[in-house]
């Protein structure tokens, strides 16, 4: 997926969790960060972000926060809405038969329900973004509905489901995913059981650069 007209900026400060105060060309500016998780270990006053500016000049905010530089790792793509975009690109690549975004099934919506080749799959997607020593961890905050997701593949599988639960590496270098087990030990607990009742955990590693997010590494239990 590309971005559109995307400039550097300064992090100064984030005053809650929808906006924060970005130094651009001199000029602070308030923008609108498009990840309501909490980033403490990114967004670090000083550090280089990218920002991807409005072509609606009516918005109150002119930018978008969508990238965080981390040192030795590089640009953190940190836009919430992306993960999600280049799965659908990805699946597209894999010539499914039939994909349909924000799939019903049971009290959740489930972000793809894909048919291939006569299989049925269910695939939850979960954006990765928080790094530690070379391995990637989620979540970075407590996640109920991931929890209640979870819960739901799991059912599922049991129903004749093929499931998985698909985690985009949104960063480069880093494989492997890891449930952040002091931050939400209940989303390590239900993805535990998630894998023992056969749900699938595959892990997509991203080619990160200012203006894009592709694909280009896949890991884990091998879908297609």
């Amino acid at each position: 997926m590309k971005y559109n007209q995307t400039v550097i900026g300064i992090f100064k400060e984030r005053p809650n969790r929808f906006i924060a105060h970005v130094l651009i060309d001199g000029k602070m500016e308030i923008v609108h960060v498009k990840n309501t998780g909490r980033c403490k270990e990114l967004l670090i006053p000083g550090v280089q972000v990218i920002l991807e500016k409005s072509s609606n000049p009516n918005r109150k905010t002119l930018y978008d926060l969508i990238c965080v530089y981390k040192e030795n790792i590089g640009w953190i793509n940190i836009d919430s809405q992306a993960p999600n975009k280049v799965v659908n690109e990805w699946l597209l690549s894999k010539f499914c038969d039939y994909i349909k975004p924000e799939y019903t099934y049971g009290n959740s919506r489930i972000d793809f329900y894909i048919e291939k080749d006569g299989r049925k799959i269910l695939m939850e997607v979960k954006g990765c973004t928080l790094e530690i020593d070379n391995v990637g961890y989620f979540p970075d905050a407590p996640t109920l509905r991931g929890v209640k997701h979870l819960n739901e593949l799991t059912r599922a599988v049991r129903e004749g489901y093929e499931c998985a639960v698909t985690f985009v590496i949104q960063m480069e270098k880093i494989n492997e995913v890891r449930a952040n087990t002091t931050t939400h030990k209940e989303f390590a607990q239900a993805l535990l059981r998630a894998k023992e009742a056969g749900v699938k955990v595959l892990f997509l590693g991203c080619s990160v650069t200012p203006d894009s997010l592709r694909i280009t590494r896949e890991t884990g239990d091998i879908l297609f």
